[in-house]
């Protein structure tokens, strides 16, 4: 998997100030969605949601990209509420998702054993002495 993470696309310089969340990131080849400090043409800073195509193996900056360097495409405000809801819709059903990752930890019967004998040795380090 060869592609620039979303959290670290900084451009378009002059005007991404960072990336804030990364809402959705489906990896290589997906699309990504994000909130981003944005520099207004008012020199004022707002967050604004924008998107980019992930790269691949082929095409690793993704796309938009200008100057040889990844960007982001920030959504007009008519679609942001839209796009927001449904990049955190996507994001909550994806297979890498926090929720998805913890109902794979609670599956797993050896790890919760483990958990439960490490949390049991903290109750046991945290008695008083006798």
């Amino acid at each position: 998997m060869s592609y620039v993470k979303p959290e670290e696309v900084l451009s378009p310089r002059s005007k991404v100030l960072g990336v804030v969340e990364v809402i959705h990131n489906p990896e290589e080849g997906g699309m990504a969605v994000a909130r981003i400090r944005w520099k207004a043409e008012e020199g004022h800073e707002e967050d604004r949601i924008a998107i980019r195509w992930n790269g691949d193996d082929e095409r690793p900056l993704g796309n938009p990209i200008s100057t040889r360097q990844p960007t982001w495409f920030v959504v007009d405000r008519y679609a942001e509420d839209a796009m927001e809801k449904a990049a955190r819709e996507a994001a909550e059903k994806s297979p890498t998702s926090l929720i998805a990752q913890y109902r794979e930890m609670a599956n797993d019967c050896h790890r919760e054993q483990e958990a439960d004998e490490w949390i049991e040795g903290l109750i046991a380090d945290a008695s008083p002495q006798r």
